[in-house]
């Protein structure tokens, strides 16, 4: 595999490892999700069902109320928040629900992340310098096994 690195801004700093869970839809913190398991529970999001806990969530940005931030809080402190979090629409919302939940986050970046990186990937996030390296694809840990 080619080595494909993204560069963006940091909204929070630090340095994860980690599957990603990729969305092209805007994910509700307020009613959208379940913060005791992670899950977006939002009926016909296209993630419905699936747990971001531990995965780097690239997804485009928050949607709904200013709730957000505290249900992705609770998220940070029931140990069911992602490890990161790459987004394209910064709003207050989102920048807020990044700080809270202590995990390294992103945006602004030089290509979108979300026709960049698939599902599944094996991804590196340096907030701290402002990169995002896939250093895996999906299919090559599948093939591997």
């Amino acid at each position: 595999m080619e080595r494909k690195v993204l560069h963006g801004r940091a909204v929070s700093g630090g340095c994860v490892e980690g599957e990603a869970l990729v969305t092209r839809e805007c994910i509700s913190g307020w009613g959208g999700i379940t913060p005791v398991t992670g899950t977006v529970t939002e009926v016909g999001h296209e993630l419905e069902g699936q747990s971001f806990a531990g995965k780097i969530l690239v997804f485009p940005g928050a949607k709904g109320s200013s709730g957000w931030s505290v249900h992705f809080h609770y998220c940070r402190l029931l140990g069911t928040a992602p490890k990161a979090v790459l987004y394209n629409i910064t709003t207050a919302k989102i920048a807020l629900g990044a700080v809270v939940m202590h995990v390294p986050a992103m945006t602004d970046f030089d290509c979108d992340p979300i026709e960049e990186i698939r599902t599944g990937d094996w991804v590196r996030v340096d907030a701290d310098h402002g990169t995002v390296e896939i250093l895996r694809r999906k299919e090559e840990t599948v093939q591997n096994r």
